[in-house]
């Protein structure tokens, strides 16, 4: 018994150096580009009630309760969302909306697990388009390293991130073939 309990200790121990070894931050970010001017992308960012046509999570829950707050698109707007089976409670706000360059965004969650992070959109000229980047960055406190031992949230949100970010392509390509016409 007393080996077990000398074994269980030091696995504990083991364990609690590995959590607190994790980076205290995260950084996710993808891009694409996109055939279309950076006003057309930008457009479907800086609006709120456009990301439904987009967003990964708009789509998990569609019965998603949503509020929209605040000025009605950029600086300003916010929009918070309810779902107590997929998605959580949370809140983002615009903080910054440099048009046609960049969207940045105070991301609060609330439920499952309360944090809150900093998401960006940039748009930059390309050969043939806008380069689109979406990033994500936050803090780890020691809930968020003890699951980052398991999950690898990189993969993760990115895998949301690269699903966003195609059907942004095809949203603002579309409207600027429309403007164009």
């Amino acid at each position: 018994m007393r080996y077990f309990l000398i074994g269980s200790a030091v696995v504990i121990v083991l364990l609690l150096l590995a959590i607190t070894t994790r980076p205290s931050t995260f950084h996710i970010e993808r891009a694409i580009t996109i055939a279309a001017p950076p006003e057309s992308a930008f457009a479907q960012v800086n609006d709120f009630h456009a990301w439904g046509a987009w967003s990964p999570w708009e789509k998990i829950d569609p019965q998603m309760k949503r509020t929209f707050a605040g000025a009605p698109s950029g600086t300003g707007a916010i929009h918070a969302w309810n779902d107590n089976r997929e998605i959580g409670e949370g809140r983002m706000t615009i903080v910054t909306s440099d048009e046609p360059s960049r969207v940045a965004i105070k991301l609060e969650f609330f439920e499952p697990f309360a944090a809150t992070n900093d998401a960006t959109f940039t748009f930059a000229p390309a050969p043939h388009g806008t380069k689109v980047t979406w990033a994500m960055d936050g803090r780890n406190n020691f809930m968020g390293k003890a699951i980052s031992l398991v999950m690898n949230m990189d993969r993760m949100i990115g895998g949301n991130f690269e699903r966003g970010l195609a059907d942004l392509k095809t949203v603002a390509e579309s409207a600027s073939e429309a403007i164009d016409d």
